[in-house]
């Protein structure tokens, strides 16, 4: 064992039996304690690890682990999925907004594991890129240790940390986890077209994760004074930013500032972000509060999604019936989204899954899908095939409409099974 893994193992014995243990978010993960956590619960029972979506391996989810050290993730991600899929690892539903008061107050953990941007000439450090639902993590821990790391940018808002609250900390000289997603495709590329349309200049933009939102992005290219307050934002507001078209010069509420709760990509991002007063970074209780959100006019909020049934109903978070992924800030961005003053929100997806075999438009969710975003809160929907505004229309025009966005190839059973269902008649969709 070398003596900075021996460091962390020793700053690790705030960790007891049946510990709550939170660990820090994103890119932001604190990679030297994870892996400090995993080896300190092989002496121990009953620890609970948990989470967000983090980037890289995790350890901690180890199948060699169990009885010692359970995960608890709030957003599923690639490298616990099996763990949960297996039944080794908990998935808790939670929306985005609401985690930090779970955090702070209602099931604070003992010890906070964070990682750090090295401590200025008075003491403070920064939670750099990620400060969604660390900062009440650090708030409600009862200990905090760090994981300070010389690469990791310092930002702005409110990631503020004095050293002092530290119990213990590390030290550590290593670049961020990055995140790039492929090149849209050519569909991807169609439905970030049909999104842009939606967009006005000046207005404030919301965007999710993945190649829709890059090639959205992408598409925007022509605007003029975009804003964005968002729950995250990558590689691809960096290009729109350098090209003038975000600038926030028309935006009512945080005017001129990027406000968002955490970010993820190439290195590119995290040197945009590093000492970037443009960019504010909040809580997810702040940035997600619909009343918040609400308060930008020409808010519009682009999200995605697994699949949709005929009615409307989006699952975002599983797939036939598994979980997947998690709810995240969805629901949070299209409520806000709706309630503000010209405000629009946006479900995009591409209309097959699979190379094509299956459609993601379907005529009822698979069984033990969860339902994200309810039927009652959409409004536009797009794919490669057009976008359709399903607010205020009947079960059988949402039907019809969603036949529209659906692959050519599926349209035809899936009008059958709607008229087998009594939402279609006879003589729709001939």
């Amino acid at each position: 064992m070398t003596s900075s893994s021996e460091r962390a193992l020793r700053a690790l014995r705030h960790v007891r039996d049946r510990s709550r243990v939170f660990l820090g978010s994103g890119a932001a993960v604190p990679i030297a304690l994870g892996e400090a956590l995993t080896e300190r619960a092989r002496s121990l029972s009953g620890v609970e690890a948990r989470h967000i979506l983090t980037l890289g391996e995790a350890p901690w989810a180890d199948a060699s682990l169990e009885g010692h050290l359970r995960v608890n993730s709030f957003f599923v991600g690639a490298n616990v999925r099996r763990a949960v899929h297996e039944g080794r690892a908990d998935a808790s539903p939670v929306f985005l907004s609401e985690i930090p008061e779970l955090f702070r107050r209602e099931r604070p953990a003992d010890v906070a594991l964070v990682q750090v941007s090295p401590p200025d000439a008075r003491g403070h450090t920064t939670l750099g890129v990620s400060i969604d639902v660390v900062r009440a993590a650090v708030d409600g821990a009862r200990v905090v240790v760090a994981e300070v790391n010389a690469q990791m940018p310092k930002t702005y808002g409110a990631g503020i940390v004095p050293f002092s609250l530290f119990a213990d900390h590390i030290e550590v000289d290593r670049e961020l986890p990055t995140w790039s997603p492929p090149d849209p495709s050519e569909t991807e590329r169609s439905i970030g077209a049909h999104v842009a349309s939606l967009v006005r200049d000046g207005d404030t933009l919301q965007l999710g994760i993945g190649t829709i939102p890059n090639a959205v992005l992408a598409a925007l290219a022509n605007h003029k004074d975009l804003g964005v307050h968002t729950e995250m934002f990558s590689d691809g507001v960096v290009d729109l930013v350098e090209r003038g078209v975000i600038n926030g010069t028309r935006k009512s509420y945080h005017r001129g500032r990027i406000v968002t709760s955490f970010v993820m990509g190439t290195k590119r991002v995290y040197d945009f972000v590093d000492g970037n007063p443009l960019v504010e970074f909040h809580e997810s209780d702040w940035t997600n509060n619909p009343s918040i959100i609400a308060r930008h006019e020409g808010m519009i909020a682009i999200n995605s999604a697994l699949s949709i049934d005929l009615g409307g109903q989006v699952c975002a978070d599983s797939i036939d019936g598994r979980v997947y992924s998690g709810v995240g800030g969805q629901v949070d961005f299209v409520r806000g989204a709706k309630a503000a003053q010209r405000g629009r929100s946006v479900i995009a997806l591409p209309s097959t899954a699979k190379g094509g075999t299956c459609s993601r438009i379907v005529a009822t969710l698979a069984a033990g899908s969860s339902v994200t975003t309810s039927r009652n809160d959409v409004h536009y929907v797009a794919t490669e095939f057009g976008i359709e505004n399903l607010h205020g229309l009947t079960l059988r025009e949402r039907a019809l409409a969603l036949l529209r966005l659906a692959h050519p190839t599926f349209r035809d059973d899936l009008a059958r099974e709607a008229r087998d269902r009594g939402i279609l008649t006879a003589h729709d969709h001939r």
